[in-house]
């Protein structure tokens, strides 16, 4: 899978994946959506940002967790 809005840049939030080559961690964007902001209250409050950010984030968020398999303890 390719991704075009997501960069990795060691200069850059020391190495973490970013929406565009911004100082906007994936991470970030995906917590904001994971405490219940909606896609509409985030590009209001992250001018910069754009409604195909939020999309690709959601599908790299996806391919990584199709990726690794993660043992919970009981």
């Amino acid at each position: 899978m390719k991704f075009e809005r997501i960069t990795v840049d060691p200069h850059i939030c020391t190495g973490k994946p970013c929406i565009r080559g911004l100082r906007f961690p994936v991470s970030r964007l995906l917590g904001l959506l994971a405490s219940g902001e909606t896609k509409e209250s985030i590009l209001k409050a992250y001018s910069y940002l754009e409604a195909q950010d939020i999309e690709e984030a959601l599908r790299y968020a996806a391919y990584l967790a199709e990726e690794e398999t993660v043992e919970f303890s009981r």
